[in-house]
């Protein structure tokens, strides 16, 4: 059985927050979340790209197929092309993480 690591922000506790803060009920508040995802996700799949002002950027990358080597037995496989997706934070989301470092 995995162990659950409590210093993880989960769904759910987004949800919470949502419900706590804002006071509308706990259903509106997982809609409101799922439907940011699903945003999200879509703009990706189309534009390649989400920008969220003072938060930061996720891109979605396209990587051609290769030939890789495993270091261990030295046999080369070939590894198909794939999308990756990255995060670059926005200047403000860093100072403010790093405040108090």
């Amino acid at each position: 059985m995995k162990k659950i690591n409590k210093n993880n922000t989960r769904k759910q506790n987004i949800i919470n927050n949502i419900f706590s803060t804002i006071g509308v009920p706990t259903s509106y508040a997982k809609r409101i979340v799922d439907d940011f995802i699903s945003i999200i996700i879509f703009n990706l799949i189309e534009k390649k790209q989400v920008k969220i002002k003072d938060f930061g950027k996720f891109n979605l990358i396209k990587k051609k197929k290769r030939i890789g080597r495993n270091p261990k037995t030295k046999i080369n496989y070939e590894i198909l092309a794939r999308n990756v997706l990255t995060f670059k934070s926005a200047a403000k989301l860093s100072r403010k993480v790093n405040k108090d470092v």
